[in-house]
């Protein structure tokens, strides 16, 4: 929040508190009975009123206690309920309801008690009952309201940063393809027409006659096509992930994770097609935590096992995931598994029994390139 909002805020609580003294002081000074004590106890209340936002039960007292003090003392009309109804509903808006109930009691008791018991002493206490009973209402409408407003723009903001993120995989995961595609069949094609072309020349040359100018040129420009297309593949294979599972652990504890690394087993080298999945699977379990975990502890195992068995990485964290309410599996979760599919490994990715979220990726290193 900017300096200029809260210098706003304060402004406009001082304001408040002005006018409801203005008014309670303004109307009792038509009440012939009123005394010294009586505007002191309402420009009190009235002020106390000013710092409803840093201390609204500290407010709720003080305008309760001084409110009930100067009816009992002046026995006033309905508008002196004013600064306790403003302390009732901040405090119902902040959560406070049974304290702002327990208030609106209390005042009401003592403007009951105090005052002659006449019919339209009943009326106008029904009206303070009424009135405190909205200011209670009204709170907590307002209470939901920003709650409501809140929970809107934080899934406002998720659906824009997953969507945002899950249009960036599947571009990369597109360029791969093409990349893939690429190299598999037109790599494959030049290659031959360039090789083909070559040993036309050689024979040609070998046998003393002059090589054709079209097959020099169909040589040269299939050369050159190779060079081209392998500075092509390079681009469309930039974004492949760069760094490694540590490196994402300590991105996450700069953004402020408490994350804690455990490598074992022999560390070495691992196939590229195993390195990538690796990477990606820890980078996705660390976002997912960030969103949904809350201030949870992130405890990343990764294990290379022995020889060329297989790589295990347990990802787990303490949060909020229910086993009774597994999560609905969503473009991360998914892409995840088909990479660790892909390798012919497995995944298991669930809350776990004692609470919290738990990923198990279990990747063959045998085989893989």
């Amino acid at each position: 929040m900017s300096g200029r909002q809260v210098d706003r805020r304060v402004l406009a609580d001082v304001v408040l508190a002005a006018v409801v003294g203005a008014l309670g002081m303004g109307v009792a000074a038509f009440d012939d009975g009123t005394d010294a004590l009586d505007l002191t106890l309402i420009a009190l209340a009235s002020a106390s009123l000013a710092l409803h936002r840093a201390a609204p039960r500290a407010v709720l007292a003080a305008a309760t206690l001084l409110g009930t003090a100067y009816v009992v003392h002046a026995h006033p009309g309905p508008l002196s309920a004013l600064p306790v109804l403003g302390a009732v509903h901040t405090a119902a808006r902040v959560g406070h309801r049974g304290l702002a109930a327990a208030a609106s009691t209390v005042f009401l008791a003592g403007y009951v008690a105090t005052g002659p018991g006449t019919q339209e002493v009943a009326e106008r206490a029904g009206l303070l009952a009424g009135w405190f009973l909205c200011a209670v209402v009204t709170g907590l409408a307002d209470r939901n309201w920003q709650a409501y407003l809140r929970q809107t723009e934080q899934r406002a903001q998720e659906a824009e940063r997953t969507r945002e993120e899950a249009a960036l995989r599947r571009a990369g995961e597109e360029r791969l393809r093409i990349a893939r595609e690429l190299h598999d069949s037109l790599t494959h094609s030049i290659s031959i027409v360039k090789l083909q072309a070559g040993v036309a020349v050689h024979l040609a040359r070998k046998r003393g006659e002059e090589v054709p100018p079209a097959l020099l040129a169909i040589q040269e420009a299939s050369g050159e096509a190779m060079r081209e297309l392998r500075s092509a593949l390079q681009v469309l294979r930039a974004d492949e992930p760069s760094g490694t599972p540590a490196l994402l652990v300590e991105r996450a504890r700069a953004a402020g994770l408490a994350v804690e690394l455990t490598v074992t087993g022999d560390e070495r080298p691992l196939p590229r097609a195993v390195d990538r999945a690796a990477y990606r699977i820890v980078q996705e379990a660390l976002t997912n935590a960030a969103r949904h975990a809350g201030p949870a502890k992130i405890t990343v195992r990764i294990d290379y096992g022995c020889g060329d068995g297989e790589l295990t990485i347990d990802v787990d964290d303490d949060g909020a995931a229910d086993p009774a309410r597994p999560p609905v599996p969503g473009t991360g979760l998914t892409g995840m598994r088909e990479r660790v599919t892909a390798l012919g490994g497995t995944l298991r990715a669930a809350p776990r029994a004692e609470g919290g979220f738990a990923v198990r990726a279990r990747l063959p290193m045998r085989g893989t390139v």
